[in-house]
């Protein structure tokens, strides 16, 4: 059956009219005419599983990676640029009910610091599109950048040498499971992480990476297939660094961190920017990227997280910054007195804001709230139930995440008088 993709949807699929069916087309751009030949029901949507773009619209551009529209990890390669940044503020006015302006991110290629390589049996690479038990074989990543082709050449000569177990993902079976490469974009530092589950890892592994400035094996005891675990080894440096502007941040295999440096520059900025006061309360604050960012420019700053080793590792930072910002362990749902921070910054995870949060600020009424969300779905939820209390002054969105459909959005939310 053959139509032509109307537009996009939420999630960056072409949507296709054919009968009365609708059908999301990955890879595509409005203006393309398709034939679909099969499909599948996935979340009360039909997929289409087998398709050809037989008519390309006007409205697309040569990706920039070899493995795009087999690897799963970016789907709007096809997309110039400026209309994947259109693409992202039309869905944020969809969601939040207003413009929002989406500010680009500087570089759109070897932007990412972080990858995580899966080492199976059906390829070393990242996950085909639309499956969780193939991956597609890939020489190196261009959005993280040319330095993924040095480690993945290195990682297929130890294999070559030594020939460890590949994962079998299906079995859930075999000793290699991921390498996890990060990059200080700012700092050139370079750490691997070979994720292995029990074995024995061969004396010479660190040899094949001795251009690496961190080299770490972590072993995963757990029958999920997730790309960490608990450190069994390191050799060279325990951290690798990154900095944003004059804040530098140690980061650890286990640690989060922004993963598009060059936006996240933006991103600390932009929050800087709109606090208020003197006060801060950095809520989520893991390893301390806002908090810190704002105690190097004289604010007084309290941080609170969850995890104890991002807890840890923000003490560590705000040390290594010289600056007297502290971080403690607590949940979200405890915080206790808000009314005596004149801006609370808040970033939580996709789910957002935990509902006595929300009734904790609307009692203590803080002046600002700073609301940093991955997910504009809880974050309209959550905008919803503090307009009891509170005005949205300030909306923008950043493009952490070029060629996916995430966007990121930052909002200021002011006391109603």
């Amino acid at each position: 059956m053959r139509g032509v993709v109307e537009g996009l949807d939420m999630e960056g699929l072409g949507v296709v009219r054919l009968g009365k069916r609708e059908i999301h087309v990955p890879f595509t751009a409005p203006g393309d005419v398709v034939e679909v030949r099969r499909w599948r029901r996935r979340k009360r949507r039909l997929i289409a599983t087998d398709f050809d773009v037989v008519e390309p619209s006007s409205n697309r551009t040569e990706p920039g990676c070899p493995y795009f529209g087999t690897c799963g990890g970016c789907l709007l390669q096809h997309l110039p640029y400026r209309e994947q940044v259109r693409f992202k503020s039309d869905k944020l006015r969809e969601i939040l009910g207003f413009d929002v302006e989406v500010i680009p991110s500087p570089k759109i290629y070897g932007h990412r610091n972080r990858i995580d390589v899966v080492v199976s049996t059906a390829g070393i690479g990242f996950r085909r599109r639309g499956t969780w038990w193939d991956a597609v074989d890939i020489e190196w990543c261009p959005v993280f950048g040319e330095s993924s082709r040095r480690v993945l050449k290195s990682l297929r000569e130890f294999i070559e040498d030594h020939t460890p177990t590949l994962y079998e993902i299906r079995k859930n079976k075999g000793f290699l499971r991921y390498i996890v490469i990060r990059e200080g974009k700012f700092t050139g530092e370079l750490m691997i992480n070979l994720v292995t589950s029990e074995g024995k890892l061969p004396e010479d592994f660190p040899e094949y990476f001795d251009y690496a400035d961190s080299i770490y094996w972590s072993v995963n005891r757990t029958p999920s297939d997730v790309s960490y675990g608990d450190v069994e080894r390191f050799w060279k440096g325990e951290f690798i660094r990154e900095r944003l502007d004059d804040v530098t941040y140690l980061i650890h295999p286990n640690s989060f961190f922004q993963t598009n440096s060059y936006q996240a520059v933006n991103l600390v900025r932009k929050v800087a920017g709109l606090v208020d006061g003197e006060r801060i309360l950095d809520l989520y604050s893991g390893v301390g990227t806002f908090g810190i960012y704002l105690a190097k420019r004289g604010f007084s700053v309290e941080g609170i997280e969850a995890n104890p080793f991002a807890v840890e590792m923000a003490n560590r930072n705000a040390e290594l910054n010289g600056v007297e910002a502290t971080f403690r362990v607590g949940e979200d749902r405890d915080v206790e007195n808000l009314s005596k921070y004149e801006t609370v910054i808040v970033d939580p995870p996709r789910a957002g804001l935990h509902p006595k949060l929300i009734k904790k600020i609307l009692k203590d009424k803080p002046q600002s709230i700073v609301y940093v969300s991955c997910n504009p779905k809880t974050l309209r939820d959550n905008l919803d139930a503090l307009s009891e209390g509170y005005a949205v002054e300030t909306v923008v969105g950043l493009d952490m995440f070029p060629h996916t459909p995430h966007v990121e959005t930052v909002v200021k939310l002011k006391l109603k008088v």
